[in-house]
C-alpha cells in the first residue's frame, strides 16, 4: 500500500484507493507531522520527546516507540511481522519518514510552484490553480503553537501567498483581469502589507476600466503602509501610481505579470528556487519612440491627472461634487448604450442626494444641469422620469422667489422633457379608452367628421397640459435671458410637447431648424444634431426626402466629428423608411432594411425606442404593400400581422384589434378596439390613429371612425408615421379618404 500525506491543513495520510489512514490520537499525528518538517531526514528520539512534550514524563522515549510502531502498523498495514519497515525507518539515533517527492502536499505544492515560474501563463495559471486547490486549511493546522512547527508554516503561509499572487498575474498575462479582481480584493484584505498585492488589484483594476479605483487602492495601501508602519511604498507601487496617472501604454499590455513577483524591486520578495521569467518578446508592445505623437495618450493623462487632483482636492462630502458629477453623467449619456444607462441610473441617485441636502438652489442645479437632448417622444424608464419630474416640481415649489430665473427655467425645460407621450398628475384625466372617448367627443370634432375634407377649424379653448405650459413658460424665460444654452434646452423641451394633435410636422421643423442655426452659432453640437435630426422626421413626415436627406448627412458628420454613437441608430431607422417611402422596394428588401436597422438597437439602452419598433414597422410595411396591391405571400392576413409571439411592447392595444381580424374573430376585434386606450400624443400618434381607423372600417364601428378621421383630418397633408423618421402607413389622405368612403356606406351594410 501506497502512503500519501496531507499538512496543508489538519494531518492526514490516505491510502492509495484515497480512503484515510486512523492515525489515531494527537501524538502519533505529532511524530508523523514532526518527520515530514524534517523531509527524509533522521530525527533523534531524544528530540522528538523535547518537540512532543514541554516538560517529559517518565517514559517518554518508550511512549514515542509506542507511537512509532502504531503509525508503522496504520502506514503499512500488510508488512509481516519483524520485517524491516520501508516508509517509517529506523536509523541510527531516531527515525524518518522516507516518503517519496509527490507522497506529501506540502513538498508537491512547492514544486508546483517553482515549476510555474517557467511556464507560459496558459500553463501556469492550470498549475497553480491545481496546486492551491490542494489547501483544506492552514498548514499543519493543530500545531500552530508548536516551536517545531512554526518556521515551515511560515515557509508554506509565504509561497502560499506568492503563489496567489503569481495566479493573480497570470490571470492579467492572459487577459482575464476581471477574474483576478475579486481573489486579490480578499488577498489584500487577509494581508494589507504585501505591496505586490495591492499593485496586482491595482493593475488588474485598471485593466477593466476601473482607473479610479485602482487609483483608490493605490492610496489605500499608501495609507496603511504610512499611518500603521511608518514607511513609504516600495518603487512598484510608486511607479505603478505614476503609470496610472500617466495612462502609460504598457499598463495595457497583455505581458505576463507573473514575472514581476521577481523583478518588483529590490523591497519584493521572491520564493526560494523561484525566478523571473522574461516576458516573451512577442507581447510587448514596443513604447512609443520621444517624437511619435500620442493624441489619446495624451488626452488620457490630462482626464487621469484632472481627476486625481480633483479627487485630493475636493473634500468626498463636497456639493460641488454633486454638480460635477452631473456635468460627468450628461457626457457620459452621449458615449453610447452602455454610457446611457449608467448615466440615467446615476442621475436620479444624484438628484435624490441633493434633495436630502434640503438646499433648493443646488437641487435646481443637479436637475437642470442634464441637459441631455432626446428625439424620442417615449421615455425609456417611465418610472425614473415620473420621479425627476417629481423632484423637479418639489424644487420649483421650493426656490425663493423672486430670482433664479434660469434655474426655473431648467427645471421647467425638464419637466417639459420627461413628461413625453404622457400627461401629469395635475392635469384632467383623458378618456380611459376609444368608446368613452368616441361617446364624449366634443361637438366640433363631430361636425368636422360629418363633412367633406376642408381645412381644420380652430379648437374649443381647453387648458394646456402641465409640461405643455412648461415648455413655453421655459422658452419664454430663456429667451428674456437670452442665453443660448439655455434656450436650446428650452426648445428641445418644446419639441417634446409639440404633439397636442396631429399635423404639426411643420411647427416641428420651424423648432429644429431654430435649434439648428442656434447651435451652430454658439458651439451646442448636441442641439445641432437634436435640430437636424428634428428636421428629419418633419421633413420626412411632408414627403420631403431632398431636404431629410441633407440633414441626415449633417447629422452623420456631426456625430463621426464628435464620438456621437447613438446618432447612427435614428439616420439608419431613416435611410429604411426613406427607402420603403420613396424606392419601391421588393418585400423582403424593405424588411432587410428595417431589420438592419432594428439591430443597432441591440444594446443601445433606449428601450422606449427599441421594444415593439421593429413588429410595428413591419406591420405597417405590409399594410402599405398590401394597399398598394403589391404581390404578397399566401395566407396575407396571419402574415400581415407577423408571428403572433411577436413582442408588440406599448404598441399591443393597437395591433391587437387587427390582429383579432386576422384570425377571424370580428366580435372580440370589436370589443378589443372599443377598450383601447387613445394613442399617446407622441411620434406615432398618426400611425396609430390609421390603425385604428383601419380596424373601425373592418368592424363597421362608425363611431369610431369618425374619431379617427376628426383626428387625422389636420395631417392631411403627411405621410402617416413618417414624422417618426423610422416607418410610414402611406399618406394619411388616403386613410382618410377610406374612412369617408365608409362614412358614405349606409349603416348595416
Amino acid at each position: 500500500m501506497r502512503a500519501v500525506f496531507g499538512v496543508l491543513g489538519p494531518v492526514s495520510a490516505w491510502d492509495d484507493a484515497g480512503e484515510p489512514i486512523a492515525l489515531k490520537g494527537p501524538r502519533h499525528r505529532a511524530v508523523l507531522a514532526r518527520l515530514i518538517v524534517a523531509r527524509r531526514r533522521v530525527v533523534p528520539v531524544g528530540h522528538l520527546v523535547d518537540d512532543l512534550w514541554e516538560e517529559p514524563p517518565a517514559g517518554a522515549v518508550s511512549a514515542v516507540r509506542t507511537f512509532v510502531a502504531a503509525l508503522r502498523r496504520a502506514l503499512e498495514p500488510e508488512r509481516p511481522p519483524r520485517a524491516p519497515a520501508r516508509l517509517l525507518v529506523t536509523e541510527g539515533p531516531g527515525y524518518a519518514l522516507r516518503a517519496e517527492p509527490d507522497a506529501v502536499d506540502a513538498w508537491r505544492f512547492e514544486r508546483a510552484v517553482t515549476a510555474a515560474a517557467t511556464l507560459p501563463p496558459a500553463d501556469a495559471l492550470a498549475r497553480l490553480d491545481e496546486a492551491l486547490g490542494w489547501w483544506r486549511g492552514p498548514g499543519y493546522a493543530e500545531f500552530a503553537e508548536a516551536p517545531w512547527a512554526r518556521a515551515e508554516r511560515a515557509k508554506l503561509a509565504e509561497l502560499r501567498l506568492h503563489a496567489v499572487e503569481r495566479r493573480a498575474g497570470s490571470r492579467l498575462a492572459l487577459g482575464l483581469a476581471a477574474e483576478a479582481v475579486p481573489d486579490l480584493d480578499a488577498h489584500v484584505t487577509e494581508h494589507p502589507w504585501r505591496e505586490e498585492a495591492w499593485r496586482l488589484l491595482a493593475l488588474a483594476l485598471y485593466r477593466t476600466g476601473r482607473q479610479g479605483d485602482a487609483l483608490a487602492v493605490l492610496r489605500r495601501a499608501r495609507a496603511l503602509l504610512v499611518e500603521q508602519l511608518g514607511v513609504d511604498p516600495g518603487p512598484a507601487l510608486r511607479q505603478l501610481e505614476a503609470d496610472v496617472l500617466d495612462q502609460a501604454a504598457h499598463l495595457d499590455v497583455a505581458r505576463s505579470d507573473v514575472t514581476h513577483l521577481g523583478a518588483a524591486g529590490p523591497d519584493a520578495e521572491r520564493p526560494s528556487g523561484v525566478a523571473p521569467t522574461p516576458a516573451p518578446a512577442s507581447e510587448v508592445r514596443p513604447a512609443p519612440g520621444p517624437d511619435a505623437p500620442d493624441p489619446a495618450g495624451a488626452a488620457a493623462r490630462v482626464w487621469a491627472r484632472a481627476a486625481a487632483d480633483y479627487d485630493r482636492a475636493v473634500s468626498a462630502g463636497a456639493r460641488a461634487r454633486l454638480e460635477s458629477t452631473v456635468g460627468l453623467l450628461r457626457n457620459l449619456a452621449l458615449t453610447g448604450g452602455e454610457g446611457l444607462e449608467a448615466a440615467r441610473a446615476h442621475r436620479v441617485a444624484a438628484v435624490a442626494a441633493a434633495e436630502e441636502l434640503g438646499d433648493p438652489e443646488l437641487t435646481a442645479r443637479v436637475i437642470g444641469a442634464y441637459d441631455v437632448p432626446a428625439i424620442w417622444t417615449r421615455a425609456d424608464d417611465p418610472e425614473q422620469a415620473a420621479r425627476i419630474v417629481a423632484a423637479a416640481e418639489r424644487t420649483l415649489a421650493a426656490l425663493p422667489a423672486p430670482g433664479h430665473a434660469a434655474a426655473r427655467a431648467r427645471l421647467l425645460a425638464t419637466i417639459a422633457l420627461e413628461t413625453r407621450g404622457t400627461r401629469s398628475p395635475t392635469d384632467p384625466p383623458e378618456a380611459a379608452d376609444l368608446a368613452t372617448l368616441a361617446a364624449t367627443g366634443s361637438p366640433a370634432s363631430a361636425a368636422r367628421a360629418s363633412r367633406p375634407l376642408a381645412p381644420e377649424a380652430p379648437a374649443p379653448q381647453v387648458p394646456a397640459p402641465r409640461a405643455t405650459r412648461a415648455a413655453r413658460e421655459a422658452e419664454e424665460i430663456a429667451r428674456s435671458l437670452d442665453d443660448p444654452a439655455l434656450l436650446a434646452f428650452a426648445l428641445g423641451g418644446r419639441f417634446m410637447q409639440c404633439f397636442e394633435r396631429a399635423g404639426l410636422a411643420p411647427d416641428r421643423d420651424a423648432i429644429g431648424a431654430e435649434l439648428v442655426a442656434l447651435s451652430a452659432r454658439h458651439g451646442l453640437v448636441a442641439y445641432e444634431v437634436l435640430g437636424h435630426l428634428i428636421r428629419v422626421q418633419a421633413r420626412s413626415a411632408l414627403a420631403d426626402f431632398v431636404t431629410a436627406d441633407r440633414h441626415a448627412a449633417a447629422v452623420d458628420r456631426l456625430a463621426d466629428r464628435h464620438e456621437l454613437p447613438l446618432v447612427g441608430v435614428f439616420t439608419q431607422w431613416y435611410r429604411a423608411l426613406r427607402l420603403v417611402a420613396t424606392g419601391h422596394p421588393t418585400g423582403p428588401e424593405a424588411e432587410a432594411a428595417y431589420r438592419a436597422a432594428a439591430a443597432r438597437l441591440d444594446g443601445a439602452g433606449m428601450p422606449g425606442l427599441e421594444r415593439g419598433l421593429l413588429p410595428l414597422a413591419l406591420l405597417c410595411l405590409r399594410l402599405t404593400r398590401e394597399d398598394q396591391g403589391a404581390a404578397l405571400p399566401a395566407a396575407r392576413g396571419a402574415d400581415r400581422i407577423a408571428a403572433r409571439s411577436a413582442d408588440w411592447g406599448p404598441y399591443a392595444p393597437w395591433v391587437r384589434p387587427l390582429a383579432l381580424l386576422a384570425d377571424g374573430r370580428r366580435a372580440e376585434a370589436a370589443t378589443a378596439l372599443r377598450a383601447a386606450p387613445p394613442p399617446p400624443h407622441d411620434l406615432l400618434y398618426e400611425a396609430l390613429w390609421c390603425l385604428i381607423g383601419r380596424a373601425a372600417i373592418c368592424v363597421g364601428d362608425r363611431a369610431v371612425i369618425r374619431l379617427a378621421r376628426s383626428q387625422l383630418l389636420p395631417a392631411n397633408g403627411e405621410l402617416a408615421g413618417a414624422g417618426s423618421g423610422l416607418l410610414t402607413l402611406g399618406p394619411v389622405a388616403h386613410h382618410l379618404a377610406a374612412l369617408d368612403a365608409a362614412l358614405a356606406e349606409p349603416e348595416g351594410s
